[in-house]
């Protein structure tokens, strides 16, 4: 009888162990698993230099500003100080930059701090806030003041219309700049600057050639001046001769008139250096980059009568003739 019985239990425990085994080996199939792995190592050598698709997507929001435009947000202090056209966009078809700016403004970069000039469509909005309309009625808010800009449209209309020096946070992302019109009513509204370009102003002003005349050798040049007063019949012609000698420089002056007897700089009177065609004059450049007044005495009217002008001479535009 126990002979039987351990003859039983031999033979219980051989069909539990082989049992077990065929099941586990249905389960791991050696082959199998060698021939998954490989398919992964496949697929994921595929995707190498690649970024998976929600990896994508997230660096693409991460890189977006509010305003649905790429890029992240740009500091003025990653900018040169300079000149530059920048776009300038907002929320409303009703509140934009004038139709002959394009949608564009001048942004000025000084010491790390942006500022954007916009012309706008009109004289109906009064004054700008960089902020919330809620804010901009609180006692003691700074609120932008206009200037008045004149803009000449396509068919050589002009007219005087408001425009404003906005504060701009950063570029590429919406930031708040409220508004109030002629009504009295406070709006808020989303802008963006985006896109800055460095104008032809810009470089000129980044990159002078000279900021004192002192800084130049002795030989001659030529120079752009800005003419400012009188009527506007009458000007000099630019660029301008000038010549430097022991740190001084002359500058030859010739005017759009024969009408001119004499001119009067630093409080000296100059005389014409010609006799026939229009009236020139030898004069001297006080300094650079800065308006100068002077006397025009034209005898064009009735009886001789001083006329009071302006003059600028811009040291980012000296060319050297010769020595």
């Amino acid at each position: 009888m126990k002979k039987k019985q351990m003859a039983v239990a031999v033979m219980g425990l051989l069909a539990v162990l082989f049992g077990g085994c065929g099941n586990k080996g249905d389960i791991q199939k050696p082959d199998s698993v060698a021939d998954t792995s490989a398919l992964v190592k496949e697929d994921q050598g595929e995707e190498v230099g690649a970024v998976p698709e929600t990896s994508f997507v997230a660096s693409e929001e991460e890189n977006f500003g509010s305003s649905g435009s790429p890029g992240s947000e740009l500091s003025g202090s990653e900018l040169a100080d300079g000149i530059y056209t920048a776009d300038f966009t907002t929320d409303s078809s009703m509140f934009r930059v004038n139709e002959t700016c394009e949608g564009k403004g001048t942004l000025t970069v000084e010491n790390g701090k942006m500022t954007i000039h916009i012309s706008l469509g009109s004289k109906k909005i009064i004054n700008l806030y960089p902020g919330l309309a809620q804010d901009a009625e609180e006692e003691g808010a700074e609120l932008l003041t206009p200037t008045e800009d004149t803009v000449t449209y396509r068919d050589g209309l002009t007219e005087e219309v408001y425009g404003f020096d906005v504060p701009v946070p950063y570029l590429g992302k919406e930031f708040d700049l409220a508004l109030i019109g002629t009504k009295g009513k406070w709006y808020d509204h989303k802008v963006s600057v985006s896109n800055p370009v460095l104008s032809e102003e810009g470089i000129q002003t980044e990159i002078p050639d000279a900021k004192n005349i002192k800084d130049l050798e002795d030989g001659t040049y030529s120079i752009e001046i800005t003419f400012e007063g009188g009527s506007g019949k009458a000007g000099i012609l630019s660029p301008v001769e000038m010549t430097v000698a022991d740190g001084r420089a002359m500058a030859v002056l010739r005017w759009s008139s024969p009408n001119y007897d004499y001119m009067i700089v630093d409080g000296e009177k100059y005389l014409p250096v010609n006799t026939e065609g229009d009236s020139v004059f030898e004069v001297p450049v006080l300094l650079f980059d800065e308006p100068v007044i002077v006397i025009g005495d034209t005898v064009a009217m009735s009886k001789p009568h001083e006329v009071e002008y302006t003059l600028t001479f811009h040291s980012g535009t000296i060319e050297e003739r010769g020595r």
